[in-house]
């Protein structure tokens, strides 16, 4: 299992006070900052494009984990490696030819990851786990913030961590969507390691706070998870 990283949702981010939010991100422990990119028609809203995420970029120290919400992703990867983006993750259900967006992805030097819809049968990615660096699983709907997390997902994280080991394959596991101090127990005991918190996080004063909550929950989930049992008395 890879070590676990923490990823406030910065579409959860109050945008009137962007610099201070990341500011309020990174000195609160945060480990990358999620940036979803929607455009409209993949999902039924519009975020913003990498002239903002450029802006992201020069007021945080943050890796910025770009989630690319658009029926096109080839169109605007070498935009968003120019914005910054230490990772791009984009849908197995977009438009274009999977592999050569990977590849294109790659060539700059950059970790490609593939999401998937919670309709989607995990099998729609098996093909291209061993050149990727994330798998990103969503647990809600794509396309709004706020949703209730979906627990029957975690069926797909258990799969993914056995074709993982079974293949030697290098990805971590993300999660999105719905993730709290209490869902966050049943995403890492099934194997995710990367926590996507948008609501959750960012609607607290405290985000610091909220942020080692958040590990500390996941800390117990997983003690909990590795507890020995316990043997009857004879």
């Amino acid at each position: 299992m890879n070590p676990l990283l923490i990823a406030p949702s910065i579409i959860a981010a109050d945008f009137g006070y962007l610099r201070a939010d990341l500011a309020r991100a990174e000195q609160g422990g945060a480990d990358l900052l999620h940036v979803d990119i929607m455009d409209g028609h993949f999902v039924p809203n519009i975020t913003f494009g990498p002239a903002i995420v450029k802006t992201m970029k020069s007021l945080t120290k943050l890796p910025l984990d770009v989630h690319l919400m658009i029926s096109r992703p080839r169109k605007f990867i070498t935009d968003f490696v120019e914005a910054g983006a230490a990772n791009i993750t984009f849908h197995i259900e977009c438009e274009d030819v999977i592999r050569t967006a990977l590849d294109e992805i790659i060539y700059y030097s950059r970790k490609p990851g593939l999401a998937i819809k919670p309709r989607t049968p995990l099998s729609a990615v098996k093909e291209y786990l061993g050149s990727i660096d994330r798998l990103l699983i969503m647990t809600v709907e794509p396309g709004f913030g706020g949703q209730k997390f979906m627990p029957d997902m975690m069926s797909k994280v258990r799969q993914a961590v056995d074709w993982r080991r079974e293949g030697g394959f290098r990805y971590d596991i993300e999660v999105d969507g719905g993730l709290n101090r209490s869902t966050i127990w049943d995403a890492v005991r099934a194997g995710a390691e990367v926590i996507v918190a948008g609501t959750s996080v960012f609607s607290q004063l405290d985000l610091g706070y909220a942020i080692q909550d958040l590990r500390d929950n996941a800390r117990e989930a997983l003690a909990y998870l590795n507890e020995p049992p316990v043997e009857e008395e004879r």
